[in-house]
């Protein structure tokens, strides 16, 4: 299982929530425990005791991105193998274990992390930390485990990605986009990559970056943090830490100076639609204030039935759809997004001439006081719901401590929503929603020819 962004997924899920009253809601901040063992692995703890249920993710901070070259794949072959077998416990145990208490678990690889989780009982936590601590550094990989487990991941990429053009052209606008950077390579892998992927490969995978000093242990649901920590230091605790890591520097991204295209038609395309990119800055790598702007920029131009692209373009007749995505949880830096497609009766270029003229107008004439308000409102309000959802939660504290943030983060993240202003969104579109350096992709049936 795979995620473009766990924080991108959370926050997308909170986000998607009805507007109510401003002053009906007052935002607190969720009261989360954090510690560190003696090991190094940080421990989150987020009690909330309305149903009995836990949700326990470990989250090793290491993805896609931090693959060596020709290697792609890696990251996520080894999520797969993590599943296999140790000394004490045998290959499918932990799944068994979990299903019969009736409890759920997986995994998923995103280009910076990778994670695995269970929903569970609170009485069965003890277990399942000891299957979670037993499998960081003790896990047992044959060559009969890694041939076979390399023909699942082979066959993934064919049905999720080959099998898939909307799939397909993303990973090729991903290549073209990022010029150096690795988020250009797809977290699955290039095929020919993972086909030549072995024991070895995996092994110094393993023993590099699966160790408690390169984890985050977040639990959170019907739990206190004492009895967290008593569990985690007898369990996680006798784990031996692993070696220490470099810093996570990635190659950079080169100056960019062209506007680039990239064209899809496939006979398994219905409807033509577009989309256009570009690199901006994320949490992490963004100046002050400048991510925030983003994410209220993407709200107030497609974020919903309330924005400006719902509003002039979908209910005006020219799109089927049309919106944004801004991811801004990636480590590294990311993308914001725009795209669309036409209703039957009206063509492709219709629809992207349409948004396009929304961004030049939100560039010259900016936002209004009142959209901002609103933006900012349902960010905020979002965070009131997010502590309903245990999940959720456990994902978005999870993916900012693996990729280098902070609780403080997290609890001020309102306070920064709050305080950004209308130039400040203004500035950000000017800055980065520069048409000439943008990648924008065309997905269009076999028999459309060029664009319309």
């Amino acid at each position: 299982m795979m995620f473009k962004s766990a924080m991108a997924f959370a926050l997308t899920a909170l986000l998607v929530v009805p507007v109510m009253a401003e002053e009906a809601v007052q935002p607190e901040a969720p009261v989360a425990e954090h510690f560190v063992l003696d090991n190094g692995l940080e421990v989150v703890v987020i009690p909330n005791h309305r149903a009995p249920i836990v949700t326990h993710m470990v989250w090793y901070k290491v993805g896609s991105a931090d693959e060596a070259p020709g290697k792609s794949g890696i990251a996520h072959f080894l999520e797969h193998l993590m599943f296999k077998g140790t000394a004490r416990h045998p290959a499918g145990e932990l799944d068994r274990f979990v299903t019969e208490i009736g409890g759920s678990g997986n995994a998923f690889t995103t280009t910076d992390v990778t994670a695995y989780y269970q929903v569970i009982p609170p009485d069965a936590l003890a277990d399942v930390m000891d299957f979670e601590a037993d499998r960081m550094r003790g896990l047992i990989l044959t060559e009969d485990v890694i041939g076979s487990e390399r023909d699942v991941v082979l066959e993934e990429r064919r049905m999720r990605t080959d099998g898939n053009p909307q799939a397909l052209l993303q990973e090729e606008v991903n290549a073209t986009l990022f010029q150096n950077h690795p988020y250009r390579i797809p977290t699955i892998g290039w095929m020919h990559e993972m086909e030549q992927l072995n024991r070895a490969d995996a092994v110094a995978f393993y023993n590099q970056y699966y160790a408690p000093n390169n984890a985050v242990l977040v639990v959170a649901g019907d739990v206190d943090a004492q009895t967290v920590r008593t569990l985690a230091q007898a369990s996680y605790g006798v784990v031996p830490r692993g070696p220490d890591l470099p810093p996570r520097v990635r190659p950079s991204e080169p100056e960019h100076n062209t506007r680039r295209t990239v064209t899809l038609a496939d006979p398994r395309v219905g409807i033509p639609s577009f989309s256009t990119s570009w690199i901006v800055p994320t949490y992490r790598t963004a100046e002050d204030g400048e991510a925030e702007a983003l994410d209220l920029l993407s709200e107030i131009l497609g974020g919903g039935s309330r924005s400006r692209l719902y509003q002039q373009i979908v209910k005006t007749g020219i799109g089927a759809s049309a919106a944004t995505r801004y991811d801004g949880g990636a480590y590294d830096p990311s993308t914001f997004t725009l795209y669309g497609a036409p209703q039957p009766d009206k063509a492709l270029a219709e629809v992207e001439a349409a948004i396009s003229a929304q961004v030049t107008q939100l560039i010259k004439d900016g936002v209004t006081q009142a959209e901002l308000d609103a933006a900012k409102a349902r960010y905020v309000r979002s965070i009131i719901f997010a502590r309903d959802v245990q999940f959720s939660m456990a994902n978005i504290y999870g993916a900012e401590l693996a990729n280098g943030g902070s609780i403080d983060n997290l609890t001020e993240w309102p306070d920064r929503i709050r305080a950004v202003t209308i130039e400040q969104v203004q500035a950000v579109a000017a800055k980065y929603l520069d048409p000439d350096l943008a990648v924008t992709s065309y997905l269009l049936p076999s028999d459309a020819g060029a664009q319309e």
